[in-house]
């Protein structure tokens, strides 16, 4: 019975959704195009160039702990994580996880608005 309920459920699931997997996300080729497209650049290589830099500016700001803000996108922060306690799913030993760093990314108004 359990099963059945299972995996009428996960039909329902897959019915729901319009979107393949390959459909949800967007590759640095198809972000290269759209960018010449609405940038009216003359050549993809020019807006590669471009989306390479800002990459670039942003991992090397970050990088020196600087927050990146983007008025209405949103805005990126280097955050520090604390030490603290895990367990290793395999095997269930408690480990220790060091501290780190971590990049937090908080969208602004004008993309939340626009996701809705």
């Amino acid at each position: 019975m359990f099963l059945y309920v299972g995996i009428f459920r996960w039909r329902q699931f897959r019915r729901w959704q319009n979107v393949s997997v390959t459909e949800m996300h967007m590759t640095k080729a198809e972000l290269i195009q759209k960018i010449h497209a609405k940038a009216g650049l003359a050549t993809k290589a020019q807006a590669e160039d471009a989306l390479d830099a800002l990459v670039e500016t942003l991992t090397e700001a970050m990088k020196d702990g600087d927050a990146v803000t983007f008025t209405g996108f949103g805005s990126f922060k280097v955050t520090e994580r604390a030490a603290r306690k895990g367990r290793n799913p395999r095997t269930g030993k408690e480990i220790n996880i060091p501290a780190g760093k971590a990049v937090k990314f908080t969208p602004g108004k004008a993309l939340k608005e626009a996701v809705k």
